[in-house]
This record gives structure tokens, sequence and C-alpha cells, in this order.
């Protein structure tokens, strides 16, 4: 089956074409702007962009669909399919689920709940409409999570791994009280519940550096692409490099993102951080990290919604060029996962596509995504009035 796309605001690695056309033939993206296309369904896009499908390494809003309040849970088939949907409204064709590991008592980030959860949601994949793709997070003050995150590697189940050290002292958490109230807003747990979660992290810390090291290795032999989390000195970004970290997420300040960067890993910054102006955490702004030329990706962290929207204020509110806004949320995630059959429009690549167009008032109109494209298949369309 043949789709000609025409007269879109088409944006690519290194440009942006207007009025511009795209083929899709069989999955793929056959040509570019061509003079035409027998035998295709056309389709006008007058008014609307055309962007690749975007990437999406890191979002746990999984989680919220299986336990949307505290102690609360869903059927995991039930929210795998939720989620799929969001995705697919929000233009991300690649979402990696970030299920972490923590060894809570209860709850969606219990290691048997987050194990089937992650078995759940590769069974579903032949019916999504979205690539539905794994990041397990593992913390590594954990001494209970390792058998479960091997098994989950030796079953082919994981797509990415990274590691995070939330003891406080360090890292996000630099003070103690910072993550007892964390714990206590995040998971309804009482101030002693969570005193003694932070005192079972410090003393668990202490043998976690072989942990680290057994879970990076088999990770590696598995051919998983692995990343470190929150990290908080040049020290801490070779460490991880030298395990064969990827990926650094959340860097905490400008310094560390800058030596992350110019030591090859991929910087990974919050879509809802450049959206808010700010740091939930009181770290860095995604931003500054912009500006300084050290942000390689943009995740959607907590919400799916956030990669267009910030994009679009990339552009223009501070004056980003539109199509190195998009290769945050695009090309450059693809490209830190290892995928190279898409994050961009280009011939031959796979036809992850988004079509946007502003909706609303005047002076109060946002991006909306009105078609999703997975490999050539409209999985997502939206009917807005005129």
């Amino acid at each position: 089956m043949k789709t000609y796309l025409t007269h879109a605001r088409v944006v690519l690695a290194d440009a942006v074409l207007e009025d511009a056309a795209v083929l899709i033939e069989d999955g793929r993206i056959r040509a570019i702007s061509p003079d035409g296309a027998s035998g295709a369904q056309e389709r006008d896009l007058r008014g609307h962009s055309l962007l690749p499908g975007m990437v999406d390494l890191h979002c746990d809003a999984i989680e919220k669909e299986v336990e949307p309040r505290a102690k609360v849970l869903f059927p995991h088939a039930f929210a795998c399919m939720n989620i799929d949907r969001r995705n697919a409204a929000a233009g991300i064709t690649t979402p990696y689920h970030a299920l972490s590991f923590a060894h809570a008592e209860w709850g969606v980030r219990n290691n048997d709940v987050a194990s089937e959860l992650v078995r759940t949601l590769k069974r579903m994949q032949a019916d999504a409409l979205v690539d539905n793709r794994i990041h397990i997070r593992y913390e590594i003050t954990d001494e209970t999570a390792m058998p479960y995150i091997l098994a989950l590697l030796d079953e082919g189940c994981v797509d990415l791994l990274s590691v995070m050290d939330h003891t406080p002292g360090q890292g996000q958490f630099r003070h103690l009280e910072s993550y007892v109230a964390y714990v206590m807003g995040n998971h309804g747990s009482s101030r002693e519940a969570a005193e003694k979660v932070a005192e079972d992290k410090i003393r668990s810390r202490e043998t976690a550096d072989a942990r680290v090291l057994a879970v990076m290795e088999r990770a590696r032999a598995r051919g998983v692409p692995t990343a470190s989390h929150d990290d908080d000195d040049p020290l801490r970004v070779a460490t991880m490099k030298a395990l064969g970290a990827r990926m650094s997420e959340f860097p905490i300040n400008l310094e560390t993102a800058r030596v992350a960067h110019e030591q090859g890993l991929a910087t990974i910054f919050g879509a809802p951080n450049v959206m808010r102006g700010g740091s939930q955490s009181g770290n860095m702004r995604a931003l500054d990290a912009i500006r300084a030329g050290v942000a390689d990706c943009l995740c959607a962290d907590y919400a799916p919604a956030t990669m267009l929207a910030a994009v679009t204020l990339l552009a223009e509110r501070d004056g980003l060029p539109l199509h190195e806004a998009v290769r945050l949320v695009s090309l450059n995630p693809a490209r830190a996962a290892g995928l190279d059959d898409r994050g961009q429009i280009a011939e031959g690549l796979r036809a992850d596509l988004l079509a946007v167009r502003q909706i609303g008032p005047e002076g109060a109109t946002q991006p909306v995504v009105v078609s999703t494209w997975l490999a050539g298949r409209e999985v997502f369309a939206a009917a807005y009035g005129n």
C-alpha cells in the first residue's frame, strides 16, 4: 500500500521543508518531495507539520496506569492498553516504559508486581498501536532485585537498563529530609516508615558495587544498552562509562552534564522540566543544558504529552531551530538506544510519523497530534474542527 502525504511542513533532521510531500510504501519512507505518486492514497496535510515519530527513552507513566493512587492497583492488561493509546495520541511511536525495581513491600514497585507487568506488556505488544519497549530501572540499594532483573534480561524482556542510586545524601536527594518527604508524598508512607526506608538504603549501599557490576555485565552480554541515573559529579560519570553505560539520565548539574556529553554519553533531560521551567527536585534546568549544547535527548519522564509541547516551546519561546528541537525527541534518542531504522524522516527508514497542528483560541493555541503512523500504518487519528 502507498500513502502520499502532501503539502506538509516536513521537519527533517537538518532542515525544514515548506509545502513538501512524503511517500510511504510498505511501511517505509520511499521518497521525500516526489513530483507525484502513482497509485498512492493521497492525504493533504496543508496547515500541518510532519515530524518523525518520537522516541521516549524514559517514562514511568505506566506505573500510574497500574497504580493511580497509593495501594490501588488496576489489572495489568488494562493498564498496558491505556498507556499504549496515550503514547499513540502523544506521537510517541517508540516508548521505553521505565519500571522500577525498588523492593517496595506493596504496589507497582514491588519486584513481583513489576516483573509481572514487564511480561504482560511484552505479551500484549502484538496488539499494540506503538512499539512498546521496556526500560528496567534498578535501584542499587535493593538487595533482592537481582534475580528478577537477571531473569528478565535472560528472557529478552529488557530493552534498556539504568542503574539508580537514591540513597539520601547524594544524587537527587542531597538531604535526608528531602528523601523522607518524597517517600511520604509519593507512596503515602508514614514518616516512621519513610525514615526506615532511608535507613535501609544507607545500609544496603555499602554492598551495592558488586551488584551494579554484575547487572551491567549481564546487560552487556545480552546486548542491552545501559544508562546511569542522576549523575552528580564527573567521577561518577567516568565510573559508569567504564561499566559500559551509554547514556546519562538527568545529570544533576551543568558541569556533570558537560562531562557526560564530552565523554560520549547521551545526556537525557525531562520534557516536563522544559515545560515547567525547572526541575521538580531543585536540580538544574533542562533549558540551561540545551543552551550550553550539552543536552542530547528529552524524555517524557512521567507525562507523555510533554514531549511535543516541549519541542514547540523550545522552538517558539526559546528560539531553538525547529529541526534541532525535534532531534532531541527523535533522532538523538534513537541513536542513543542503537535504533538505526527510525528517528528521522529519511528515505529507506521506517515510516514512523506524526502530523501536528495548532489548536485553540488565539493566544492560547496548543500543538496537538492529529495523526500518528507506525511503520506506515495510521494508528491514531483525531478530527478537530476548522
